[in-house]
């Protein structure tokens, strides 16, 4: 009797788990498709492996972290060789797919493109360059902060007052140039034939239709220039936080390179990488309303090597 009894429960505790296996295995499904995600932008900036792109949709900002597994291709495209993280460059755009992870960033398990062969390999080395330059840059920097606390030495006091302001300004500074070591700064050998400025509302990163129409002219004015670059400089005024300010002028440097490459019909390998530099370098004081509009911009040069300048007539675009 007793065996009989343990042969009925065995048979029960079978088939509850055997009913139990497909609910499981849905449950587990349902989970993790709603743990997927996918976001459809346009690169505004790449710190290591983390991404950040500004979605197509809304105009937020996500971070998309590019892992082992992450494949990278270009779409639509004959060749199926996988790309490196090297190719997502600023104002490219991306539709990446993956999994919310548990700081609500996407874990990338694919990301897709679409330039041509030749601009990925121009983008490559424009990377590169940026990066060499970049990093000279933060050492110059930070030197000059080290030498600004040593000079302070009379006074105790003041020198340790110093030497923290110079260190503080050195890591600041460092900081600011790792978000930008994109930049191409290597131009000795080019000169600037034309200029636009276009100005943004505050705290915002959208195109105005004068800003626009500032990036037509001057596109209109100098397409005929042979072998000219264009650079792309972003800035904000003193309003706000500096990281997120730094960020900000980022996401607005990108905004014009996108406009250029999909509006203006600027080659993608025409455009120096695209760089956000925060409050610096203002325009104006920052003192008033009107001054703070002035340095919520971004710069736009024409640029020629020299040789070919000799002859050139400098066109300026005003906003």
């Amino acid at each position: 009797m007793k065996s009989l009894r343990l042969a009925f429960l065995s048979v029960a505790f079978m088939y509850v788990l055997t009913a139990m296996t497909p609910l499981a295995a849905a449950a587990a499904h349902k989970a993790e498709k709603a743990r997927s995600a996918k976001i459809t932008g346009t690169v505004v900036s790449r710190d290591g492996n983390a991404v950040t792109v500004q979605d197509k949709k809304d105009g937020s900002t996500k971070i998309v972290n590019i892992t082992d597994k992450t494949t990278i291709n270009r779409d639509k495209f004959l060749s199926h060789t996988p790309m490196k993280m090297t190719a997502l460059v600023p104002g490219l755009s991306i539709h990446a797919e993956g999994f919310v992870n548990v700081e609500g960033q996407i874990d990338a398990k694919r990301v897709k493109f679409r330039p041509d062969a030749f601009a990925i390999a121009v983008a490559q080395q424009q990377q590169i360059m940026g990066n060499q330059a970049a990093a000279s840059h933060a050492q110059t920097t930070a030197d000059q902060g080290v030498a600004n606390a040593a000079a302070a030495q009379s006074s105790a006091g003041q020198a340790q007052e110093t030497a923290n302001q110079g260190v503080a300004a050195a890591q600041a500074a460092a900081v600011a140039t790792q978000a930008v070591n994109k930049r191409v700064s290597d131009l000795g050998d080019y000169t600037t034939v034309a200029t636009a400025g276009v100005y943004f509302a505050n705290n915002s990163s959208r195109l105005s239709d004068s800003g626009k129409a500032a990036l037509d002219q001057v596109i209109s004015t100098n397409s005929n220039l042979n072998g000219y670059l264009i650079e792309i400089a972003g800035y904000t005024s003193n309003t706000g936080d500096t990281n997120y300010n730094q960020k900000l002028s980022e996401r607005r440097a990108a905004a014009v390179a996108q406009y250029l490459r999909e509006n203006a019909g600027v080659a993608m390998w025409r455009i120096v990488v695209p760089a956000g530099y925060g409050e610096t370098h203002p325009a104006a004081s920052n003192d008033d309303a009107k001054d703070r509009a002035l340095n919520r911009r971004v710069e736009v040069r024409i640029l020629v090597s020299k040789g070919q300048h000799e002859d050139s007539q400098v066109a300026i675009a005003q906003p």
